[in-house]
């Protein structure tokens, strides 16, 4: 194990995510269009990477830096997103790929020697967890994954058991290979989709292996209709709260083609060019694939499971930007044009068609909660103190780390980027368990859905306990917006909205970047007064989380006094480390926004002597590192917690009394915020059922805000 041996940084994403926050604005001016001409990467690299004989490795490259992260990314290697603050883990193929992180100045440390064996290894355990469980502890009690057609089974089994709360749900679009994408609704008087109530949507399965994704999602279906009659008093009492108050939509998998072929496939384990279990993404096939690899079927075809497109890269929000490939080849390739593909564009006509207050889609694996912004250059959300109380508090439940996603590293074209920016409801990515796609399935699904051993979340709750919060929020009226009227009885509430925004600034297949690319969204919620009176419809605020600015807050005191740190006597050997500490005031001595540490050393051979450094937090948990050839280091924290702070410094190369380190910390105020000062409204409009208008009003609603619109139905209501 060692660290990133380069001083480099790719200036050339760094320019990228730079430009993000400026296509934001200067996407007025371009036109509506598809990506210019680029000359496209035929991805022969790829496939012969994959098709390698050689023993597959996955390997965690040292990259403690969110730029070093975007830079592995940026090598077109077959990164697995599993990633933290000290690196990033990449599945190495062969000698090549090994060489491409080498030349790249990047190190690593072997995590699993033999993939296929593990694999193999987590089979086994599957087969003895089945064989000798009767029933698990999941609300399901199954003990094995399922196929699709299980998922089939049991969605419609709770519509057949449950059919006051329930209704089955296929999305807009079909698939790729003419597939419907099914879900099931739950709400009280469920079959009434135009009851104005706010919706909770639980997806899986975006990506075809991560199967304990869709599993997850199964169970919470299971488990809110199950605790709606037959919980204890108390889980009666939540399942009813959340039911009676709001929708909860689950669809437990979005890449319905892949997804088919990745849990039929015959086992290897290997991620080669022919392991279709580890197919991730759809079955299209990108205009840039060259003519040997058009031929076959998706489940068999000269590219294997490498044809098709990334669906959680998809989507039009900042799409075309870091994180994403313009390879045909690549497990993130972006598709041909924002929102290209049937299933993503299917899921975003669903968010379209409803008040989704809160979003959630479960993938694998990382152990973490995610929340926007998935673009550093974006800025941090302007609903950053309620995103991440809620992604904290689910946190507090799996045991994972909650964090914005720019954090881990930059990822254009995401689910719930798009669904936050343009609607406002809160989006949320998380990333299931810690060890492989579809590790075993006792611990996977079974541990991680219930918060039991081996999870890491074992006494706390699980997935399942994050889902409820999050079912909650979807409901609490301080999260979202509503707009209360009164109409008589057959009339139709739509309340509306249409925009056009900007993608990221595309980068092109040859490394160009181009100019955005404009998209439009209409979101249309309705209501029906079937029996005429009050109505309250929930919705989102009315101005886009896009326009409205971005988080800051001003200072409250000045920021604390500059800080020189103690070097503990004596110098640890080589391999070794030393630690020392200093405190971090809060109010009302200090308002710290900003918190950096800078450490240096007497150098003139970065390799010959080197100092690498990580920042542990008040609770002991680590906060920031700096583990490059740089001197000097440097870390960076945002708002950080009053408390204790411990460097711990290691010496990496030949530190000795000649070249120890010496640093300091200092503090800077906070960002203020950014208010554009920019309002969007609501159209909300009366009709009948043949589409007649009585009256229409356009209304701007802020989160948490109530706005009345009278007797909407009435004309004399209505000023021209």
């Amino acid at each position: 194990m060692s660290t990133r041996r380069s001083t480099s940084r790719s200036t050339r994403l760094a320019a990228v995510t730079a430009l993000v926050a400026a296509g934001l604005t200067a996407g007025a001016g371009v036109a509506v269009g598809s990506t210019a001409g680029a000359a496209p990467d035929d991805g022969r690299r790829e496939v012969a990477r994959t098709s390698s004989d050689d023993t597959t490795q996955v390997v965690m490259v040292r990259a403690p830096e969110v730029a070093d992260r975007n830079e592995v990314i940026g090598l077109g290697l077959d990164v697995t997103e599993h990633a933290d603050q000290r690196g990033i883990e990449v599945v190495l193929h062969d000698a090549q790929d090994a060489q491409a992180l080498r030349d790249a100045g990047f190190t690593w440390k072997v995590t699993v020697p033999d993939l296929e064996a593990l694999t193999e290894a987590n089979r086994r355990k599957d087969r003895a967890y089945a064989a000798s469980t009767t029933r698990s502890a999941l609300p399901s009690g199954r003990t094995s994954y399922r196929t699709y057609d299980d998922y089939l089974r049991d969605m419609g089994r709770l519509a057949r058991l449950y059919p006051t709360l329930t209704k089955p749900l296929t999305l807009e679009n079909r698939t790729v290979l003419g597939e419907p994408i099914r879900g099931l609704e739950i709400s009280v008087d469920a079959r009434d989709v135009r009851d104005g109530k706010p919706v909770f949507l639980l997806m899986g399965a975006h990506h075809a292996r991560e199967w304990p994704s869709a599993e997850h999602t199964m169970e919470f279906a299971y488990d809110l209709l199950q605790s709606y009659y037959s919980g204890d008093r108390a889980e009666r009492q939540r399942a009813r709260e959340v039911l009676t108050t709001s929708r909860v939509i689950v669809v437990p998998v979005v890449n319905v083609d892949g997804f088919q072929i990745s849990r039929s496939a015959a086992p290897l384990g290997d991620f080669s060019t022919f392991d279709y279990e580890m197919k991730r993404k759809n079955c299209s096939i990108s205009a840039a694939t060259p003519a040997e690899y058009l031929g076959g079927t998706c489940a068999d075809n000269p590219a294997g499971r490498l044809r098709g497109t990334d669906l959680n890269r998809n989507y039009p929000g900042f799409w075309g930007g870091g994180g994403a490939s313009p390879t045909w080849s690549s497990d993130t390739y972006r598709g041909d044009a924002p929102g290209s593909e049937p299933e993503s564009d299917a899921v975003r006509k669903l968010i379209s068609q409803r008040a989704v207050t809160v979003m959630i889609s479960n993938h694998t694996y990382a152990n973490l909660v995610l929340r926007p912004p998935a673009i550093a250059a974006t800025g941090k959300a302007p609903d950053e103190p309620q995103l991440k109380a809620l992604g904290d508090a689910m946190a507090a439940q799996n045991a994972y780390t909650s964090q914005a996603s720019y954090q881990l590293y930059d990822t254009s074209g995401s689910t719930e980027d798009w669904s936050y920016w343009i609607t406002g409801g809160y989006g949320y990515t998380i990333e299931i368990g810690d060890e492989g796609f579809h590790p075993a399935y006792e611990e996977a699904v079974v541990g991680e859905y219930l918060g039991e051993a081996p999870a890491e979340s074992a006494g706390l709750g699980g997935n399942r306990e994050a889902y409820w919060l999050a079912a909650e929020a979807a409901a609490d009226d301080a999260q979202h917006a509503r707009i209360r009227g009164t109409a008589p009885a057959g009339r139709t509430i739509t309340v509306s909205r249409r925009t056009v925004s900007p993608t990221s600034p595309v980068i092109q297949a040859d490394g160009t970047v181009g100019d955005p690319i404009l998209y439009e969204d209409t979101l249309v919620n309705t209501y029906a007064t079937d029996r005429g009176g009050r109505f309250t419809l929930d919705v989102n605020p009315s101005t886009r989380p896009l326009v409205a600015g971005r988080y800051g807050r001003y200072p409250e005191a000045p920021p604390q006094a500059a800080v020189t740190l103690t070097n503990p006597e004596g110098i640890p050997a080589v391999g070794s480390s030393e630690s020392t500490t200093f405190e971090v005031s809060g109010l009302p001595e200090a308002d710290n926004g900003f918190l950096d540490v800078s450490v240096g050393w007497p150098s003139d051979d970065a390799e010959a002597y080197d100092w690498d450094f990580t920042l542990l937090g008040p609770d002991g948990a680590p906060v920031g590192s700096g583990a490059t050839l740089a001197n000097p280091e440097t870390i960076r924290v945002p708002d950080p917690a009053p408390g204790t702070y411990t460097l711990v410094a290691d010496n990496f190369a030949g530190g000795d009394a000649a070249h120890d380190w010496s640093g300091t910390v200092t503090f800077e105020s906070p960002d203020p915020p950014i208010d554009t000062g920019v309002k969007e409204a609501w159209l909300v409009s009366c009709t009948n059922n043949r589409g007649k208008v009585f009256g229409t009003r356009e209304v701007i609603v802020d989160r948490g805000q109530v706005v009345g619109v009278g007797d909407l139905c009435r004309r004399a209501s209505y000023k021209r």
